[in-house]
């Protein structure tokens, strides 16, 4: 499956991921996974940066306030509609493209971003090339993806009398993934809000740490730094079904390095 079928599908989660995210079910990347990476994002005020696999618009703009300005690209024209009917404005410019063909000369911006989006696509190390192609020197690239050790096809929470999770059953961890679809929902969203809509239609591509780590490493970037974002007890407390973030890690975060220098305001 290429990144043009694949595209075909993520266009048409696009109105129901957008109606339920913006109606706060995507309860994982509003309360772990997004505030995760922007601490570890480094300092970008004031820099031009790329947000590749955009979605919705909710993550870019999340950057764009950090004074960065940004671009912002999906291959999902649904997508791309509803960003731009609440985030456009001077500081952002969203466009329909493609993570493995991006419409921009070789070294124009100073970083990239891309919020779980690299391990939608089956041409991930044409995807890393791109994005190594657009940026300066020195400049890097920070991406977060369902973690490779624990995103697994058989995954299965055990719980104890309280209903709590105390451990995560995995397997299949080296079992090939070449675009199997799967069918869901976002846990949270309780069935008044479903009402009407088709399931969440993904394509999965699964990759071990290593081969992760290996196409970074033969794409040219150094790797800087990793993160594994948790959920505290008072998120937990706030919001009880991510106490099994708790237990092993769900996303992964990485930021690598072009190598050389560009000078930063």
């Amino acid at each position: 499956m290429d990144h043009t079928e694949v595209g075909r599908y993520w266009d048409g989660n696009a109105d129901a991921w957008t109606k339920l995210a913006r109606e706060g079910y995507d309860v994982s990347r509003d309360h772990v996974n997004t505030p995760g990476f922007l601490e570890m994002l480094p300092h970008v005020d004031g820099l031009t940066g790329i947000d590749i696999g955009c979605g919705e618009g909710a993550n870019t703009r999340a950057v764009a306030d950090l004074g960065a300005r940004m671009t912002a690209v999906d291959i999902s024209p649904t997508f791309v509609r509803h960003a731009l009917s609440r985030h456009a404005d001077a500081d952002i410019r969203f466009l329909v493209a493609s993570a493995v063909d991006l419409p921009f000369v070789d070294e124009s911006f100073d970083f990239a971003t891309s919020f779980m989006c690299l391990m939608d696509l089956g041409e991930t190390a044409e995807a890393l090339a791109e994005a190594y192609r657009v940026l300066k020197p020195g400049g890097f690239l920070q991406f977060s993806i369902t973690h490779p050790c624990f995103d697994t096809p058989h995954r299965r929470n055990l719980r104890d009398a309280e209903g709590r999770t105390y451990a995560i059953e995995i397997g299949g961890y080296f079992s090939d993934s070449d675009g199997e679809v799967m069918e869901w929902f976002f846990g949270a969203a309780p069935d008044e809000a479903r009402e009407g809509l088709k399931p969440f239609k993904t394509p999965i591509f699964r990759r071990t740490m290593s081969e992760w780590i290996n196409l970074l490493i033969d794409t040219g970037f150094t790797i800087e730094r990793l993160g594994e974002p948790t959920a505290d007890e008072e998120t937990v407390e706030r919001v009880p079904s991510l106490q099994d973030h708790q237990v092993v890690a769900y996303f992964l975060h990485i930021r690598v390095r072009k190598p050389g220098e560009f000078d930063t305001p």
